[in-house]
């Protein structure tokens, strides 16, 4: 696994509220943000803003108490078959394997997996995102 994050993405109780917030603090919306889902522009990593009930039924947790904590660390892979690499090299080094890689609804291939502490990290491959040499995503 190459060490960098990707996306943050906050589980939210009001997605207009939230993306309000964040626009006050100065956050830039991006143009691939959609109704269910807010995308912000940061240096380095993308800060994404979504359903907290909806993240943790595509993480397939509870989104109470312990299984789930209101967010999941993302890190986005170049080739749909990487995900796959980067879930075994994560329980390898210890982590657990929270959901196999998949296709998904919204057209790319994702899994979970938890560290140690329980913090919940997601691995994408999205056809939808760029990605520049570095493995940053660049958002439009």
């Amino acid at each position: 696994m190459e060490p960098r994050i990707s996306m943050i993405t906050l589980g939210v109780g009001d997605l207009k509220k939230s993306t309000r917030f964040y626009e006050q603090l100065g956050f830039e919306k991006s143009k691939s943000s959609t109704e269910g889902v807010t995308f912000f522009k940061s240096r380095g990593a993308v800060l994404g803003l979504y359903s907290r009930t909806a993240l943790a039924e595509d993480a397939a947790v509870s989104p109470e108490g312990e299984g789930f904590r209101g967010i999941a660390l993302a890190h986005n892979v170049r080739r749909k078959e990487e995900v796959d690499m980067v879930l075994r090299g994560a329980k390898r080094a210890g982590g657990i394997i929270v959901k196999d890689g998949q296709d998904v609804f919204w057209g790319g291939y994702c899994g979970y997996f938890s560290d140690p502490d329980g913090h919940l990290w997601e691995v994408a491959w999205n056809p939808f995102f760029k990605m520049d040499p570095e493995g940053l995503v660049r958002l439009e």
